[in-house]
């Protein structure tokens, strides 16, 4: 088996300008070939080339920066190479605990070193395996060209051109034929062929004897159907060994942790039944261990002990509840039954930890810790353990018999062995039903496709009206936008010409631009911005103030607007106070005497510098009145408060 292990060295598949350079480990038949750098676009061309059985990374995020780039990566990839996560799936781990699983370690400071783990935890079974595509194959034969308007030869042209397609897609389809697929079929007539050709094979990509492919006249794009949602398998069919502990009673209370002692399980209800319980149990993993907080271990753990033939544990006297509050302190839990079996599997566990350290130390790098763990536990010998998982996947390895034969029954058990013929009974049965229900399965599909071969043709010019219909639609709708942007368009044109007109005026020495302003309204302020635009520096001609605010005037100010010109009547003496307060010149029409062409104008420049003047000689006198009205108010009140004071002295 051949492995590939990337890691990012510098870059990032967000970044533009830096494009992501990995490190490149393979790995074949368990041992490292070797490790180098490549670009994202020579590691699409190895892979490629090589079609290594497994693409195995870290972190999904160092190849794609979303799920529309994650599907892209994905189609891209062989058929046969798979993409592996080997940190996890919806919960994801680090890669040191992944790695710590087969006792090997790294620098993680490395990105060569990464990607060695990388690809060789990958190999020996770690990570789960990215599905992103159905079961469904979408093959699209198509005119590579466009027949384009042509000349004397543009109908023997197109004829090739279509012609190119019948015959690429006669051969698909004689391909899927001779490979036993199911497909539909769905096809464009043109002069001389088909202009294009839709197949739908029911199986999936890496089954499908048919690639994609660019000619002169004819392409074939070959995809899978997209999941709705990216989905995650193990790459190893075996579940992990957990240590149960349970506290059975009117409320049970299910705990499980795997053999590094991380919480995997913790539950509890009512109205769980035994049949539950093991349900829970074999949905969380494989237990390896049943643990008990009582000294003697109760009939109905015992009884679910024996169903997965798991290793009994109980403490040498019962536990109190100050060691069951030592033991889960570090976890959260909702009620005392919880309590209970988390303190027995945790109880369970820190009694082979020892065992567990001094494993550790004597196994290797490369092997299943949990594998070698549950063997030696189960009696096997350390050196026979290694033996036989010596180069073997764990993957792959079919799981260990156990050394611990079944317990003979007594007659206390005959209960049991009742129950046990009756779940023997119960699943034949149940056999029976599923092979019924394949039956009526295949029968079920047999009518489906009698009824899509019965389609008539009234349904399907149905459908040929119904995406007619959406065309005119869509159609419509792109008229409409065409008719938006040319009025748009002319929008722009006069705004242009309006600008074009300002800048003229600017060139002048003798002449100042006016623009102006229809009211002294936030309305108009943003209509003369999107019209002509307002920049710092501008004078604004405003031909009456009615309606005016306090906002507008310091809006104005803030752009840095040089002067507002006011014609009509004379101006609000409240306008006059919050323009000086703002310190924006307000200037009479009689002194500018500005010449208002439509939407702009212009005055002399001199009239206009001496105004502004005139204005800010009394702007002057307006601050030395303002800071006297200051101290003089500043005055009132320290008099006021002095006598304040004398008066609470007495």
């Amino acid at each position: 088996m051949k492995v590939f292990g990337i890691d990012i060295i510098k870059g990032s598949v967000r970044s533009r300008t830096r494009r992501p350079v990995y490190a490149l480990a393979r790995v074949e038949d368990g041992d490292v070939q070797g490790v180098e750098e490549v670009t994202g676009f020579r590691l699409q061309r190895l892979l490629a080339a090589e079609q290594p059985d497994i693409l195995a990374v870290d972190s999904l995020q160092e190849i794609a920066a979303d799920q529309r780039e994650l599907y892209a990566f994905l189609q891209s990839l062989p058929p046969t190479t798979k993409l592996v996560q080997v940190t996890g799936g919806e919960r994801t781990e680090s890669l040191g605990k992944v790695a710590a699983r087969y006792n090997i370690s790294f620098n993680k400071f490395d990105p060569y070193a990464e990607a060695r783990t990388t690809a060789r935890v990958a190999a020996l079974g770690a990570g789960v395996e990215v599905i992103a595509f159905e079961n469904t194959t979408d093959i699209t034969v198509s005119r590579h060209r466009s027949p384009g308007r042509g000349g004397w030869s543009q109908n023997r042209y197109a004829r090739k051109i279509h012609g190119g397609v019948l015959q690429k897609a006669r051969e698909i389809e004689g391909r899927l034929r001779g490979a036993g697929l199911d497909y539909e079929k769905k096809e464009t007539k043109a002069f001389g062929g088909y202009s294009r050709v839709a197949f739908r094979v029911k199986a999936p990509r890496e089954m499908v004897p048919v690639h994609s492919s660019r000619g002169a006249d004819v392409q074939v794009r070959v995809t899978g159907r997209q999941l709705d949602r990216i989905r995650f398998e193990p790459l190893a069919g075996r579940p992990r060994y957990l240590i149960v502990g349970l506290d059975p009673g009117t409320t049970t209370g299910i705990a499980a942790v795997d053999l590094d002692g991380n919480l995997v399980l913790l539950s509890s209800s009512r109205q769980m039944t035994m049949s539950d319980i093991v349900e829970e149990l074999y949905r969380a993993g494989k237990p390896l261990i049943v643990a008990s907080d009582v000294r003697e271990m109760p009939y109905s753990v015992e009884k679910i002990r024996r169903a997965f033939n798991a290793i009994p544990y109980t403490p040498k006297q019962s536990l109190s509840v100050e060691a069951k509050y030592d033991l889960t302190a570090p976890f959260s839990y909702t009620n005392d039954h919880e309590r209970d079996s988390l303190s027995a599997a945790l109880d369970a566990y820190r009694s082979l930890q020892n065992k567990f350290r001094n494993i550790a130390k004597r196994v290797g790098p490369g092997y299943d810790l949990d594998e070698v763990r549950a063997r030696v536990l189960r009696g096997q010998p350390l050196d026979t353990v290694l033996a036989d998982l010596k180069g073997v996947p764990a993957a792959k390895k079919e799981e260990a018999p156990a050394a611990e034969a079944e317990p003979e029954r007594t007659v206390e058990d005959e209960r049991v062995m009742a129950l046990d013929g009756m779940v023997k009974r119960l699943r034949s049965y149940v056999q029976e039903l599923q092979e019924e229900l394949r039956e009526r399965d295949r029968d079920l599909e047999r009518l489906r496709q009698d009824v899509r071969r019965a389609r008539s043709a009234t349904e399907r010019k149905i459908r040929r009206d119904a995406e007619l219909a959406a065309k005119d639609a869509t159609i419509e709708s792109l008229r409409e936008q065409l008719r938006g942007e040319r009025r748009r368009s002319r929008r722009l044109k006069k705004r242009l010409e309006r600008m074009q007109k300002v800048a003229k005026l600017e060139v002048s020495e003798d002449y100042t631009p006016l623009k102006v302003l229809d009211s002294l309204t936030r309305e108009a302020v943003r209509a003369l911005q999107e019209e002509i635009g307002i920049v710092e520096g501008d004078v604004l001609y405003v031909p009456r103030t009615h309606g005016w605010g306090r906002g507008v005037v310091k809006d104005l100010a803030g752009t840095g607007v040089r002067a507002l010109v006011v014609g009509g009547e004379p101006p609000d003496p409240h306008l006059i106070r919050i323009a000086r307060e703002a310190d924006l010149p307000l200037l009479r029409e009689e002194a500018v005497r500005p010449d208002i062409r439509g939407r702009t104008g212009a005055a002399l420049t001199g009239a206009l510098e001496g105004a502004i003047a005139e204005w800010e000689e009394e702007q002057k006198e307006f601050r030395r009145e303002q800071e006297a009205e200051r101290v003089e108010y500043l005055f009132k009140e320290y008099r006021s408060e002095r006598e304040k004071e004398v008066r609470r002295g007495g």
